[in-house]
């Protein structure tokens, strides 16, 4: 899988995780600022903290941080799929 590949299902996973629920709303923005940091994270506490900062920064509302690690996990598994370390 490609990097490109890679992050478009990233991308695509956080997308359908809707952490706010919100209808016909995109996180486009947010999306891109975790997939970015995705690239050079491989800890998935590390990356639930980056995610749970990156959607408050937008919303100013809280996610509990055992839901972005949760999402991070998902991330990981993409990731680690795209560069055949399982």
């Amino acid at each position: 899988m490609k990097n490109i590949e890679m992050n478009r299902k990233a991308i695509h996973t956080l997308e359908d995780w809707n952490p706010f629920g919100m209808d016909d709303f995109t996180y486009d923005t947010e999306a891109a600022d975790v997939v970015a940091a995705l690239q050079n994270i491989d800890d998935p506490s590390v990356l639930g903290k980056v995610i749970q900062g990156v959607y408050e920064q937008s919303f100013e509302q809280w996610i509990p941080i055992e839901e972005c690690i949760n999402i991070s996990y998902k991330l990981l598994a993409i990731k680690f799929e795209a560069k055949c370390i399982l």
